[in-house]
C-alpha cells in the first residue's frame, strides 16, 4: 500500500466538511456551516484592545453554540484539580474539535497554534483578532522563543495558554516534546495536564473531511505539575510521567477510543515535526526504517 502525500507545511488550505448521513448534510448546510462561518465573521471584527473577561466570554459562547449543535456528548471529569491558574494547558491533540472541548473548561485561556492556520480563510482572521499565539514548531529554535515570549505575556496577564505537546493530529503515539516544561520552568508555571478523546471523529480535517454529529469525547483533567516541581524536578522525568499519565487517561476503558496514527494511511508526514513515542515501539521502529530509506535515497 502505498501511503498518500502529506501536503507542504506551508501549502494553501481549503477547509471541506462532508458531513456522513443526508439529514446530517442537510443539517449542517442550514444550520452548522452559517453558525460556524458567522461566529468567526464576528470574531475577525472584535476590538483590537479585547481583554480576558470579553475574550473568555466570546470563546465559550462559540464553544457552546457549536458543540450543542453538532451534538457532541462531551463528559468532563477531574474538574477539582482546576484551581485558580493561570496554568500552562497541556492536553493530547486529535483535532480541531480539541479546541471547542477545552474551551468548557472553567479557564480564561489562549491557544498555541501552527502559524500556517492563522492564514486559514475566516480561521485566520478570527484567530488574529482573539490573540492566540501563532509558532512554528519546524523552527525549533524559534518556535521556541516566540513560545516563551508568548507564554511569558499571556500568563502574567491572567490567562492559561494550552500548548499541545505533541504538535501533531495524527495520533496518540505522537510524543511530547519538551518545550512545553522549558518554558513552565522559565515563567515559573503550573502545568495542567488534561487527556482527550474521541474529538478525532467529530471533523477528520486533515486526513478526510468527514464531519459526525452527535460523537462521545471524554475530557480528563490531570492534577497539576507544580510550578515548585517544575523548577527543582529533572524535566525529563516530568515529560515522560506526563505523557504516560495523560495516555493512560485516554485509553482508559470508559473513554472513547483515541485516535490511532498510522502512516500507511496517514501518510508519513515528512517535512513536519513528528516524533513516536517510544513507549509504541513497533511504529517508532517503522517510522526510523522509513526515515533511513529516505535519507539513503537522498
Amino acid at each position: 500500500m502505498i501511503p498518500p502525500p502529506t501536503p507542504p507545511p506551508d501549502e494553501p488550505v481549503q477547509l471541506h466538511f462532508a458531513p456522513q448521513g443526508h439529514a446530517a448534510q442537510l443539517k449542517f448546510g442550514v444550520l452548522g456551516r452559517p453558525l460556524i462561518w458567522s461566529a468567526l465573521r464576528r470574531a475577525g471584527r472584535l476590538p483590537e484592545a479585547l481583554d480576558a473577561q470579553a475574550r473568555s466570554a466570546f470563546q465559550r459562547r462559540f464553544s457552546s453554540q457549536v458543540l450543542g449543535h453538532l451534538g457532541v456528548q462531551l463528559e468532563v471529569r477531574g474538574l477539582r484539580h482546576i484551581g485558580a491558574g493561570p496554568y500552562l494547558i497541556a492536553p493530547l491533540h486529535e483535532g480541531i474539535a480539541d479546541v471547542l472541548c477545552l474551551l468548557q473548561l472553567p479557564l480564561p485561556m489562549r491557544f498555541v497554534a501552527r502559524r500556517e492556520i492563522f492564514g486559514w480563510p475566516a480561521v485566520g482572521p478570527a484567530i488574529t483578532r482573539l490573540g492566540h499565539l501563532p509558532i512554528n514548531p519546524e523552527h525549533p529554535l524559534g518556535g521556541f522563543r516566540d513560545l516563551w515570549r508568548g507564554a511569558e505575556a499571556i500568563l502574567g496577564g491572567g490567562e492559561s495558554l494550552v500548548v499541545f505537546p505533541q504538535g501533531t493530529v495524527v495520533g496518540i503515539q505522537a510524543d511530547f516534546q519538551r518545550g512545553v516544561f522549558e518554558v513552565a520552568r522559565r515563567v515559573g508555571a503550573a502545568i495542567l495536564p488534561v487527556a482527550l478523546s474521541g474529538t478525532h471523529r467529530i471533523w477528520e480535517h486533515p486526513f478526510t473531511p468527514k464531519l459526525r454529529y452527535g460523537q462521545p469525547v471524554a475530557l480528563t483533567v490531570l492534577p497539576p505539575i507544580a510550578a515548585q516541581e517544575l523548577q527543582e524536578g529533572d524535566l525529563e522525568t516530568l515529560r515522560v510521567r506526563t505523557r504516560r499519565a495523560v495516555k493512560t487517561a485516554a485509553l482508559a476503558p470508559s473513554s472513547p477510543s483515541p485516535r490511532f496514527f498510522d502512516p500507511d494511511r496517514d501518510g508519513y508526514w515528512d517535512g513536519f515535526r513528528l516524533e513516536i513515542d517510544p513507549d509504541f515501539s513497533t511504529l517508532a521502529r517503522k517510522m526510523e526504517r522509513y526515515r533511513a530509506a529516505v535519507r539513503g535515497s537522498a
